[in-house]
C-alpha cells in the first residue's frame, strides 16, 4: 500500500469514528482494552485490533452505523459472542466492529406455531431458559453459548444435528442490514414458501460478508417425553465408527451420537472428574416416548455389542445427562489443560457417512506419525468430526506441522466428496480450500458478494481466497 492511499484510508476511518461518536456517544469506544477484546475469537489466528467498537441497541442503530461506515469507506464486522473457530470475526483489515451485545431480547414466542423471534445477540442458553416453561426447546447446540445471530451467520450445528438438523434447517426468517443500509426480511413465518429466491438460505452461512443479521426467527420443538443418555466404550476405533454408521443407515432416530477417541477421553476424564475407560467412546442420547427410547436403546446396544462395544453406562436423570454433555462441550478447555500454555488449532471436516470410518482411520494414522497431539471428537452421526491441535503459537515447527496435517485432512475429505468444514465456517482459516471444494461456483459467490457489497466493506477478507 502506498503512503497517500494509506493516509486516505486512515482519514476515512477517523471521519467515520467521529461521525459514530457524534451519533452514539459513549456507545462508541476506542479504548485499547475494548479493542483488544474484539481483536480475536476462539481460533488460533493472530488477533487484530479494530479501529473502534460500537454497541447498537436496535436494527435502526445498525442501519445508521452501516450508512456512516459506507459513507467513509470503512469496513464493518459484526460481533456476537466471539466464539467462532476460524477467525470469522477477527477484524484483520481493521475498521469498526459492531458488537450486538445489547441486542439480546426475545421478541416473540409462539407456542402454537412452534417458533420464536429473537434479536441476534440472544444466546442459545438464554433462549432455552426463556422458553423452558412453555414445554419447548431449541435444539442446536454448537458447544459454546453462542449467539443466535452468530450461529446463523456460520451455519452452526452441534451434537443434536443428527436428529434436528443444523441452523440451515431451523432458521425460518432473518432481518438483515445490507451494506448500503437497506433492511430486508428474508421470509415470512410460514413453514414453506415457493415465492422467489430463498434469501434466508443465502444469508445463513454468509459469515457477515453480505450483511449484518439483527433478528432471527427459529423453529422450536416440544421437549420430549423421555430422554436417556448412554456411554459405550470400544477397544477399536473402527468398531465405534461402524456402530455409528449402522445406526444411521438403519434409520434409528438417535438425538445425539458423539465419537471421542482415547486421547479425548483421557483429557475429558482429567478435566471433568469422570472415570470412563480411556478408550474410543460413543456418547449417545435418545429422545421420544418411554417405549420409543427403550426400543432405540436396545437396538443400538445390540449394534454396539456386535462391534466390540461394552455395556451401556446410563445417564437417565437430568443432572446426570447435563453433566455428561457439559463434559462433552468442555473438551476445548480440557484439551488446553493437557498442555498448559498451548493454543488449540481447531479444525473440522464432514464426509458422507459411508466414508466416515475410512476418513477417521486415515486421519488417526497421520496423527500417530506426528509429534503433535490432537484429540479427535465428532458429531459422527452426520459424518462430521473435529481435531484440536495442541500447539505453541510461537513455534514455527508446530504451526507448520498443524498446517500440514490440516491440509491432508481437508484434501482427504474433499476426495471423499465431503467438505472442508462441517460447521466452523470458512472465515480466515479455510479460505484456500473453497475453490477446491466448489470450483466454478466460487465465481458465482463472488458475483453475489459484488452485487450486495460492491465496496467490500462487510467483514472483508473472509471466505474468499485472496
Amino acid at each position: 500500500m502506498n503512503l497517500p492511499m494509506e493516509k486516505s484510508i486512515l482519514d476515512n476511518r477517523q471521519q467515520a469514528i467521529a461521525a459514530l461518536r457524534e451519533r452514539f456517544g459513549a456507545r462508541l469506544s476506542t479504548v485499547s482494552g475494548v479493542r483488544d477484546h474484539h481483536a480475536k475469537d476462539e481460533s488460533w489466528h493472530h488477533p487484530h485490533r479494530p479501529d473502534a467498537v460500537v454497541f447498537p441497541e436496535s436494527t435502526e442503530d445498525v442501519v445508521e452505523i452501516v450508512r456512516i461506515c459506507a459513507a467513509h469507506q470503512t469496513p464493518v464486522v459484526a460481533y456476537g459472542t466471539g466464539t467462532s473457530l476460524e477467525g470469522n470475526v477477527i477484524p484483520h483489515l481493521g475498521g469498526v466492529v459492531v458488537d450486538l451485545e445489547r441486542m439480546n431480547q426475545v421478541l416473540r414466542v409462539s407456542a402454537d406455531d412452534l417458533d420464536v423471534t429473537v434479536q441476534a445477540r440472544v444466546t442459545r442458553m438464554q433462549l432455552n431458559a426463556h422458553i423452558k416453561d412453555s414445554g419447548l426447546f431449541f435444539p442446536i447446540d454448537p458447544g459454546a453459548d453462542a449467539s443466535i445471530g452468530g450461529m446463523a451467520a456460520t451455519r452452526a450445528s452441534g451434537t443434536n444435528a443428527v436428529r434436528y438438523g443444523t441452523m440451515r434447517d431451523n432458521v425460518l426468517s432473518l432481518t438483515v442490514v445490507l451494506s448500503d443500509g437497506r433492511v430486508v426480511r428474508t421470509a415470512r413465518r410460514s413453514r414453506k414458501s415457493a415465492a422467489g429466491y430463498d434469501l434466508t438460505r443465502l444469508f445463513v452461512g454468509s459469515e457477515g460478508t453480505l450483511g449484518i443479521i439483527t433478528e432471527v426467527t427459529l423453529r422450536l420443538y416440544g421437549i420430549p417425553e423421555a430422554m436417556a443418555a448412554a456411554v459405550c466404550s470400544f477397544d477399536s476405533l473402527e468398531g465405534a465408527v461402524n456402530t455409528v454408521i449402522q445406526t444411521i443407515q438403519l434409520g434409528i432416530p438417535v438425538a445425539r451420537i458423539e465419537l471421542l477417541d482415547e486421547v479425548q477421553m483421557n483429557s475429558l476424564n482429567r478435566y471433568s472428574g469422570m472415570d470412563h475407560p480411556v478408550k474410543n467412546t460413543l456418547f449417545i442420547e435418545f429422545h421420544g416416548s418411554n417405549i420409543g427410547v427403550k426400543e432405540q436403546a436396545e437396538t443400538v446396544q445390540s449394534l454396539a455389542s456386535d462391534h466390540g462395544g461394552a455395556e451401556f453406562k446410563w445417564a437417565t436423570q437430568t443432572e446426570q445427562r447435563n453433566a455428561l454433555w457439559k463434559a462433552r462441550h468442555d473438551v476445548t478447555y480440557a484439551n488446553k489443560a493437557l498442555r498448559p500454555g498451548c493454543e488449540i488449532w481447531a479444525t473440522d471436516v464432514c464426509v458422507p457417512i459411508s466414508r466416515l470410518a475410512e476418513c477417521i482411520l486415515q486421519t488417526k494414522e497421520d496423527l500417530r506419525q506426528s509429534f503433535l497431539t490432537a484429540p479427535l471428537v465428532g458429531h459422527a452421526g452426520d459424518g462430521n468430526f473435529h481435531l484440536g491441535f495442541l500447539i505453541m503459537r510461537d513455534d514455527p515447527a508446530e504451526l507448520a506441522e498443524a498446517e500440514r496435517l490440516n491440509e491432508r485432512l481437508v484434501m482427504r475429505a474433499l476426495a471423499m466428496d465431503g467438505t472442508c468444514t462441517g460447521e466452523h465456517g470458512i472465515g480466515l482459516g479455510k479460505r484456500k480450500y473453497l475453490l477446491a471444494e466448489h470450483g466454478e461456483a466460487v465465481s458465482v459467490m463472488r458475483q453475489i458478494k459484488q452485487v450486495l457489497d460492491p465496496h467490500n466493506l462487510m467483514n472483508p477478507g473472509k471466505i474468499f481466497p485472496d
